[in-house]
């Protein structure tokens, strides 16, 4: 989700616009990006930092936020043709699965109790790239599909342990961690242009 299918941007980010809390959120992840604290350890400080936070807000900063054109079209077709979209995110869930509405049958994020905060974060349902594989194949083994029928699109470094165990990938506006993981690269606004290369991959 986070700079494939929003442009750019995060969703921890656009909700620490709303929230007031940009710079707090833009240290933290720079802890990520260092190594000093690991996805469990960034989750643990925003379910701290914001405590107050609403699904009022939420749904604010999700509709306020730039997102790749197309998203709801390629949902529909993929659907139509009998098939399965499915969003893996390690980005937080109160965000994430407001992207059912476009038409994604399943969104798997990292899971947060409900809003506002009253109950501790529990560390196990906060996700890991490592998860994206896992999650995957799970998914791939209950459709019962063969790992050429598989499809994975992604931007960056937490997508490349699933780039490493698919042969059908997409490199969305990708930054230099997929180089060389991803089939075939997309540079655009149009999600429905990077699935097509997705499609292509498919036929060939």
């Amino acid at each position: 989700m986070d700079g494939t299918l929003l442009a750019g941007s995060t969703a921890n980010l656009e909700v620490a616009r709303h929230l007031g809390t940009l710079p707090e959120l833009l240290v933290l992840e720079e802890r990520l990006a260092a190594g000093e604290i690991d996805t469990r350890g960034f989750s643990a400080e925003i379910h701290r930092m914001w405590g107050h936070l609403t699904a009022e807000v939420v749904a604010a900063a999700y509709g306020s936020a730039t997102w790749l054109r197309g998203i709801a079209e390629v949902c529909a077709d993929i659907r139509a043709r009998g098939e399965h979209s499915v969003v893996i995110t390690m980005s937080p869930d109160f965000f994430a699965r407001h992207l059912l509405a476009l038409g994604f049958d399943e969104v798997v994020a990292s899971r947060f109790p409900e809003l506002p905060f009253s109950v501790p974060l529990e560390p196990d349902g906060i996700l890991t790239p490592a998860d994206k594989v896992r999650v995957a194949e799970e998914l791939r083994v209950r459709h019962g599909l063969p790992v050429g029928r598989c499809v994975a699109y992604g931007d960056s470094m937490s997508d490349a342990p699933l780039f490493r165990h698919l042969v059908n990938t997409v490199a969305v506006n990708a930054d230099h961690h997929l180089a060389g993981l991803a089939a075939v690269d997309y540079r655009g606004d149009d999600l429905a242009q990077a699935y097509a290369l997705g499609r292509s991959l498919l036929a060939g």
